[in-house]
Parts: C-alpha cells; sequence; structure tokens
C-alpha cells in the first residue's frame, strides 16, 4: 500500500523462519488486524489475538476507529511480544506464567524453530499509517521495539503514482519527514513496483533541486488545474527547496516484488 509503513529491528541468535535469504533469517511480525492475507510466514500475528470485526461489531466503530481500537488492546499485550522477540533474538527465557495466560500473543507453533538464528525482525503495520504512527499504541510499540533493537523505519512509496505526478511525490516526501519527526528513527524511503517504473527519476529529483523544477514545468505545460498556478505550484515549489537539505540525509532504495 502507499504509503505504509515497516519497521525492521536489527537482531542477533534466537530463533526462525521465513524471510530466508542469503544466510539471512527474518521473523515476521503482522500489526494489520484487517487485512484477510498475508502473504509471508507470519511468527506473530495480531490476529491471533483480536479480532478486528468483532471490536466493530461491539464498539460499533468504523474501519479506521477499529483499527487504531485494535492497536490499543495489543498494546496492552505487547510487553508478552517483547518477551517473545528478546527470546527470539537474544535467548532471553520467556516468562512462562506471562506466557500461559489466557489472552496472550504468542507464536505460531507452524513457524516456530528454535534452533535456528534470526538476523532481523521485521514488523508489518497497517496500511492505513496514521492509526499507528500518530496513535498511542503505535508509540509505545515502536518504543518498546527502539529499546531493545536496532529499529529502522521503512517508508514504502508508490513509484508509478510519484512518477505520475510530482506534486504526489511531494506529498510523500512530506510524509516521510514527518515520520523521521514524529518516531524519531531512522528512515529508508522504500520505492516500490520498480519493474513498472523505474525509480531513478525519485532518486534524480532528490539530488537534484533543479531536475525537480523543470519536472514540474514540463508537467505545468500539460494541466491548467489547480496544481499548475496559484497557491499550489508555489507552494510544491517552496517545499522542494525546504526538503533539499533533508534529502541530504535521506537513505532510500528500490523493489519490486516481480
Amino acid at each position: 500500500h502507499e504509503g505504509e509503513t515497516e519497521e525492521e529491528e536489527g537482531s542477533g541468535g534466537g530463533d526462525d523462519k521465513i524471510l530466508e535469504e542469503n544466510d539471512r533469517t527474518g521473523y515476521c511480525v503482522n500489526l494489520d488486524p484487517a487485512t484477510k492475507l498475508v502473504p509471508y510466514g507470519v511468527s506473530i500475528d495480531i490476529r491471533d489475538t483480536v479480532d478486528y470485526k468483532e471490536v466493530m461489531k461491539q464498539h460499533n466503530l468504523g474501519p479506521n476507529g477499529a483499527i487504531m481500537t485494535s492497536l490499543n488492546l495489543f498494546a496492552t499485550k505487547f510487553d508478552q511480544v517483547m518477551t517473545i522477540l528478546e527470546r527470539r533474538a537474544y535467548g532471553h527465557e520467556v516468562d512462562k506464567a506471562a506466557a500461559s495466560e489466557g489472552d496472550t500473543a504468542t507464536a505460531n507453533p507452524k513457524n516456530d524453530d528454535t534452533n535456528k538464528k534470526i538476523n532481523y525482525i521485521l514488523v508489518d503495520t497497517p496500511g492505513q499509517i496514521e492509526a499507528f504512527t500518530w496513535s498511542a499504541s503505535g508509540t509505545i510499540m515502536g518504543e518498546s521495539l527502539a529499546s531493545s533493537f536496532p529499529t529502522v523505519l521503512a517508508f514504502v512509496v508508490d513509484t508509478p503514482r510519484c512518477a505520475a505526478s510530482p506534486h504526489t511525490f511531494m506529498s510523500n516526501m512530506l510524509y516521510a519527514c514527518s515520520m523521521l519527526y514524529r518516531t524519531r528513527l531512522p528512515l529508508v524511503v522504500v520505492f516500490n513496483k520498480t519493474d513498472v517504473v523505474s525509480h531513478d527519476f525519485a532518486q534524480e529529483w532528490m539530488e537534484d533541486y533543479e531536475a525537480f523544477q523543470e519536472a514540474l514545468d514540463e508537467r505545468n505545460e500539460y494541466t491548467d488545474g489547480p496544481e499548475s498556478t496559484g497557491y499550489y505550484g508555489s507552494l510544491t515549489r517552496s517545499l522542494s527547496l525546504v526538503l533539499d537539505e533533508f534529502y541530504t540525509t535521506l537513505h532510500k532504495c528500490g523493489v519490486s516484488a516481480a
């Protein structure tokens, strides 16, 4: 999803499976209670603890409200999640009393393999990133992870949409900047779908202020809407200058699922 965030924690020793490539093994945590399909092996899944649809029904909430409430409920058990993650990463002993509680977040047995060592933990957050990034529960979980593991925030950007409009690109960069200041964690901008559209244009815009201005001028030649003139167009140009310094320290990369 455009704008989706993921948190990746580096770790050493402990357990698990899934994302095995180049002798690196990952441990995956899903924090999206509303997703129907997770296309990878999940070690810890919020859906095993919180029923998203039941939360909507019992509390008379809409989709976004139910996601936030589900995250809030899960956050009350996140200390148990941290115990599991630390055991997998560092070999810590799990508190058996806490792990035996009825309503706990537990590792998926079919994905458990405590003889393997993990190199990183991948935390997949909801596509509606406001529900995680700007919520109290998101802050609690993010700070808990960052206090125990070297943590990096990955901000996923829809490359084809950015290629179609410099203004869309600017909106994404502003979001990335706000998340960096909100979380105070290292940030990597991940341009996806590079098999459809190369992310080279985005890297050029981030490294060359004049190149972005030329892209704006070129777009303005073919559009007559509010994007091309007036306050909106002037704001985009001004913001590109403001973010020019932000780009110099920003890590970015392109990825493709193809």
